[in-house]
């Protein structure tokens, strides 16, 4: 984290996560499964890695329910947002 970190350094850095990237054993509900992608624990790895850097925003893609009938994979792109959300750097107030 620390050599992202010394990289990024204080520029503006967007989170763009595809829902995809995640084992279908998890995330069920894409149009493109990828056999061997991350656990929801990776996922969440990444994006909790971002805490410090100066993220401006994110997105989450791919998610298409109707082929996930357990709602499965939305409850995990929602979780993934809400990740998204708490790195965002906080403004200081007077």
């Amino acid at each position: 984290m620390a050599e992202v970190l010394q990289h990024m350094g204080g520029k503006p850095l967007y989170i763009s996560f595809d829902i995809d990237a995640l084992d279908p054993a998890y995330a069920p509900g894409t149009g493109t499964p990828e056999i061997a992608g991350l656990t929801p624990s990776h996922a969440l790895e990444i994006i909790q890695g971002c805490q410090g850097l100066n993220v401006v925003g994110g997105d989450l893609v791919e998610v298409s329910p109707q082929y996930d009938v357990s709602g499965n994979t939305s409850l995990l792109a929602a979780n993934l947002l809400f990740e998204m959300l708490c790195v965002l750097p906080r403004l200081m107030t007077a």
